[in-house]
């Protein structure tokens, strides 16, 4: 009898380990999440200095992001002995977090061998607040290598991230690197030191200011409380190249404010997809291009995001404004539509903003101004989108139709002041980002 009995304690111990390995994978694909924008290089069994935990209950979405947008100049050897601490915000909270990393721009593999996650002790301050600082791994290791033209994400670390808040995103890189990845035009100050401070909980050591994020494309959080992320996809006018810095007055983060406030509102993350002089049809010099139209980067800074639900895409001002012109209105509604084709067959729902007045700038002409009123025409009409936010009709001047009202006129007569920048946010109906994509417009 003692000897059945152990045989049965034998076959018990063996169906309990079958079954312990089996809630070890399920939690760590529950705490890796989806995608993102990478294929997860992480695991979740380095306990010790970054954070790790168990896996709780939620989603992984996005709660900012920033494309990147060109090598940035006079950087042949990047940053080597370096730490560059990235000051973002973000538009929702969770209990994890997790970051991206690009070398897009690079022309060699770029080795980080120490990265940090905080919190902000207060708004744009190079300082962690007490307790948040956390190391951050990939696949396990505290260093990492991005080869050229690709981008990693890191391993999922346990912190309590609040909505609304700055974060510091520290990056270290021992080696002359290459051009550096980057996204001028934050209108955020960010920080640099010299040497190994990643996790330096204290901001002193860094006294050089910076107006650009770098490498850093994306921050996802693990949250029960929001069920997706909306992008905006746009211009100089999303980057919110003339909003007050450091203030957080983009219009996409006025819309991540009424997403968080507003009853009834989707919870939603917001990510900014907006770079400075955009287009719908044409990329920048270089190759990879500078500056890539919406057409040629909306499956890396759209579709490829964290938990994207819908879409916001204020677009097409520029392909009328740079040279060359284009002055033939059925081409960049042909180009707007073409981006709606790549989002609904990811069953995202679009919703398209008119392109706002520009009377009293530089670049303006009549013959111009016919063109933003004839793809206007053709946007309202329901043939672009699945839904419309007029954001020409909520700024323009109602006595000078052409021009922007003056209080929502930054000054140069094209990009919006802080005020025009919460009326872009306040037109859209939020209604218009719920459900999923139509069959056909």
């Amino acid at each position: 009898m003692a000897m059945r009995h152990a045989r049965l304690s034998g076959k018990h111990l063996g169906l309990l380990a079958a079954f312990a390995a089996v809630v070890i994978v399920i939690s760590t694909a529950i705490f890796t999440g989806g995608t993102g924008r990478e294929k997860s290089l992480g695991s979740t069994t380095a306990k010790s200095r970054n954070g790790a935990a168990p896996a709780s209950a939620g989603n992984w979405v996005g709660t900012w992001a920033t494309s990147p947008a060109a090598a940035e100049p006079n950087t042949p050897d990047g940053y080597a002995d370096m730490s560059i601490r990235n000051v973002i915000h973000t538009s929702i909270g969770g209990n994890a977090a997790r970051i991206h990393l690009s070398n897009l721009y690079g022309n060699r593999p770029l080795t980080i061998s120490h990265a940090s996650l905080a919190v902000a002790a207060s708004p744009s301050n190079p300082t962690a607040a007490q307790g948040t600082m956390r190391r951050l791994t990939f696949a396990g290791n505290a260093y990492v290598t991005v080869p050229i033209g690709q981008s990693v994400v890191s391993d999922p670390t346990r912190l309590d991230v609040p909505e609304a808040a700055d974060l510091l995103v520290t990056t270290y890189s021992p080696t002359p690197s290459g051009p550096v990845t980057y996204h001028p035009h934050a209108r955020q100050t960010s920080y640099l030191a010299r040497g190994d401070r990643a996790e330096d909980p204290a901001g002193t050591a860094f006294t050089e200011q910076t107006p650009s994020w770098r490498y850093l494309t994306g921050v996802d959080v693990l949250t029960s409380k929001a069920s997706g992320a909306v992008v905006t996809l746009g211009d100089s006018i999303t980057d919110g190249i003339t909003s007050t810095a450091g203030t957080n007055r983009r219009w996409p983060d006025f819309l991540a404010a009424r997403l968080r406030t507003e009853p009834g509102a989707p919870r939603y993350g917001v990510l900014n997809q907006g770079i400075s002089g955009n287009r719908v049809l044409t990329d920048g010099n270089r190759f990879p291009p500078d500056n890539p139209s919406a057409l040629n980067r909306v499956e890396r800074d759209v579709l490829a995001g964290t938990g994207v639900k819908a879409v916001v895409v204020e677009l097409g001002v520029n392909d009328i404004l740079r040279t060359p012109h284009e002055t033939d209105p059925e081409k960049i509604s042909d180009g707007l539509r073409r981006l709606v084709q790549q989002m609904h067959a990811r069953g995202l729902r679009v919703i398209g903003g008119t392109l706002m007045p520009f009377g009293g700038h530089r670049g303006f002409t009549p013959q111009l101004n016919a063109v933003r009123e004839q793809v206007n025409a053709e946007i309202r009409a329901g043939r672009v989108f699945d839904e419309v936010v007029d954001f020409d009709e909520a700024l323009r001047d109602p006595a000078a139709p052409q021009r922007l009202l003056p209080r929502y006129d930054s000054g140069d007569h094209l990009h919006p002041s802080d005020a025009g920048y919460a009326a872009m946010a306040r037109a859209l109906v939020l209604e218009h980002l719920k459900g999923s994509a139509p069959a056909s417009l």
